[in-house]
């Protein structure tokens, strides 16, 4: 979300979460948000929770029916100086549901496909579907223990999604 950056090389912030409850007050997410919505699809999401000062848990959390999700993101588009494009793109989050917040005290946006359309739509003469940034059922979702190793982007294994 870089959009309001002079320099890339000096921009240090992560940007692959954006709180719901920012978006329409950060100079970062507000355009985003009002004109740049994208759907973000997965089949599970991670959260860890903490057991102690040095030990996380990671666990998965999906669809009960097994079904794809999708989260609610926002992306935009940054020329550097070469003028090379640079895209990005970010997963909202919000409180989490009761599954959720056994582990972690946020969780992504996750859009129901009746709204994927209403998210994807822009329309400058109303407001941004604020609405739809809420926890997701929780009694549609279902979590289980992940490996340790799930953390790790080098690691890309089917097993990693279920508990060692």
């Amino acid at each position: 979300m870089l959009h309001f950056a002079k320099d890339l090389r000096d921009f240090k912030m992560n940007t692959i979460n954006a709180k719901a409850e920012a978006l329409m007050t950060s100079a970062m997410w507000r355009l985003p948000f009002t004109r740049r919505r994208c759907l973000v699809p997965a089949d599970a999401f991670y959260e860890w929770k903490k057991l102690d000062a040095k030990t996380k848990q990671p666990y998965a959390f999906a669809m009960k029916s097994g079904e794809p999700l999708a989260f609610a993101g926002v992306w935009t588009r940054w020329m550097e100086r070469d003028d090379k494009p640079l895209e990005s793109y970010a997963i909202i989050t919000t409180d989490p549901n009761e599954l959720a917040a056994s582990v972690h005290n946020r969780m992504p946006v996750i859009l129901k496909p009746q709204d994927y359309q209403r998210w994807l739509t822009r329309d400058d003469t109303l407001p941004p579907p604020i609405d739809l940034l809420r926890p997701y059922d929780a009694d549609a979702m279902t979590m289980w223990k992940a490996h340790k190793d799930v953390g790790n982007v080098k690691n890309n294994r089917m097993e990693l999604l279920n508990i060692a």
